[in-house]
């Protein structure tokens, strides 16, 4: 099901994502609750009145967490490589700012709290927008961004793939995340083919061994140094469910994870 360009989501429990890696770039406004983004380098926590735009194949988990009694409540516009691209050629922008891959955090501004403020109103009848009123509100939160801050063009107006980047930096800092190895090798700059061929070269091992390996290490870490509980960290650690973890682990360290936790 493909994600409407305007939307609100409201969790009324704590709500937790596996691993997200946006195909878009996205302006999130919290109207309640709390929103935590957890990147493998550094984490951020958003609370109600906060603006963030994310860009677009970062790696990362987010948190949806209600507060002092009321849903996690947030509006999301959506900023689609089409609508980006005829924007900046429609108008004739030839963007000045660097690249950016980071997230780009607002404070209050008037022209942000119009935007959300008109958008509130129809949430009321419906939880996603009309589609013709969705692409006038997204072009219209491109010109808002870009009267607060010009810069944002660093994040919205590039739209090639990821670069090809250093492949043992890159997998030493997200081993954790668990994602298939195209996706890994999309966000390195190379194909599943390219991907497995120059993890060989660096690793001496299989992408498969490599990380399970290292995922196995790290859970092993929290149980024995931090106590913490089996349930606490295989997905943290980058399992898919407990029951494999398990497994896994006695494997490779001939005893039980909860047999850890008392070492």
């Amino acid at each position: 099901m493909e994600v409407a360009d305007i939307f609100v989501s409201c969790k009324k429990e704590a709500h937790y994502s596996r691993e997200l890696t946006l195909p878009y770039a996205a302006l999130v406004h919290v109207l309640s609750g709390e929103v935590r983004i957890a990147a493998a380098d550094r984490s951020f926590r958003f609370l109600p009145g906060d603006t963030v735009l994310f860009p677009r194949d970062q790696l990362g988990r987010m948190s949806k967490l209600p507060a002092n009694g009321e849903p996690c409540l947030a509006i999301s516009v959506i900023f689609r490589k089409d609508k980006l691209l005829q924007y900046y050629n429609a108008n004739q922008i030839t963007p000045a700012a660097a690249r950016s891959n980071l997230p780009v955090i607002f404070g209050e501004h008037a022209l942000l709290k119009s935007l959300f403020s008109s958008l509130q109103p129809y949430f009321e009848l419906t939880d996603a927008l009309p589609a013709d009123i969705a692409a006038f509100k997204v072009d219209e939160a491109i010109r808002v961004l870009r009267a607060i801050d010009p810069k944002v063009d660093g994040l919205l107006s590039y739209f090639d793939g990821p670069g090809k980047l250093d492949l043992a930096s890159f997998m030493e800092t997200n081993f954790r995340f668990n994602l298939p190895l195209e996706k890994f090798g999309y966000l390195t700059g190379r194909s599943l083919t390219t991907f497995k061929k120059d993890f060989k070269q660096t690793f001496r091992i299989t992408p498969g061994r490599w990380l399970t390996q290292k995922r196995l290490e790290l859970a092993h870490y929290l149980i024995v140094e931090h106590k913490r509980k089996p349930s606490e960290v295989y997905l943290e650690a980058g399992f898919e469910d407990l029951s494999h973890f398990s497994f896994a682990f006695k494997k490779h360290f001939g005893y039980n994870p909860t047999r850890g936790a008392h070492l």
